[in-house]
Order: structure tokens, then sequence, then C-alpha cells
């Protein structure tokens, strides 16, 4: 196992790693709609944490050598069901073409005004350029 760090996404905010690289898949943990150059930012709208979310993802994705594309499964956390159509256009927007597996979780709350949190799990793209 191998452990994905990332200057692109905020560092972790507990005991555990951006995401780990295990037998051709890297788990990323929840990330947040932080910015990482800013990470005690405002929240922002539900629209620009959620697609911040993703990109945090993505540079998680990226440093561990994957990408969107490659996304098998998320699992998205949101503060309220109701938001889930706000969400939804980001993610479609985002995701393009991806379609991975995918769940929602209504959470009752996070801290900080924080209203989504988003994790993945993704194929490793292969040593010497073979997908």
């Amino acid at each position: 196992m191998e452990a994905v760090v990332t200057k692109d996404a905020p560092p972790p905010a507990g005991h555990y790693s951006q995401g780990i690289v295990h037998e051709g898949l890297v788990y990323v943990a929840g990330q947040l709609g932080k910015d990482a150059a800013g990470p005690e930012s405002p929240p922002g709208t539900l629209e620009e944490q959620t697609e911040r979310a993703l990109r945090n993802v993505e540079a998680v994705l990226v440093a561990a050598g994957s990408d969107l594309s490659r996304v098998l499964q998320m699992t998205v956390y949101v503060s309220d069901a109701a938001f889930w159509g706000r969400v939804n256009e980001v993610y479609a927007r985002v995701m393009g073409e991806n379609r991975p597996a995918r769940a929602i979780v209504p959470v009752k709350e996070f801290r900080g005004g924080w209203q989504i949190e988003i994790q993945a799990i993704a194929a490793v793209r292969f040593r010497g350029g073979a997908a």
C-alpha cells in the first residue's frame, strides 16, 4: 500500500491519508469543498463546494496516477437530500461522459458550514503507459 500526498488538495484534518493506492486501485478519502490554497476560507455556495470537492478528488487521483475518467465508484455525502438536483447538475458537468457507480448519503450536518463531502475509488494507470 502507498499513501497519496498532494499539495493540490487540502491536507488531512485528522489521522488519515488523502488517498491510498493498493493493487491497481486508488481509494480517495472524503473531500470537502475546501480550497487547497486557502483551506480556512468560507465554504461558498453548494455548487461551489460541489465543484471544489470534485476537483479535490481529482487532485488526489492525479497524484496517484489516475483521473476522473477512471473513477469506478463515488460516494456523495450531502447535508440535505433536497440538494441532490443541484449537486447532480455540477457532478454531471464535471464528470462528463464517465458515469461511475454512485451513492448519495444524506447526513445530519457537517462542521463549519460545509454541505458536501465526496469520496471515490478509481483504477490507477498501469506503469509504462498502458491503460
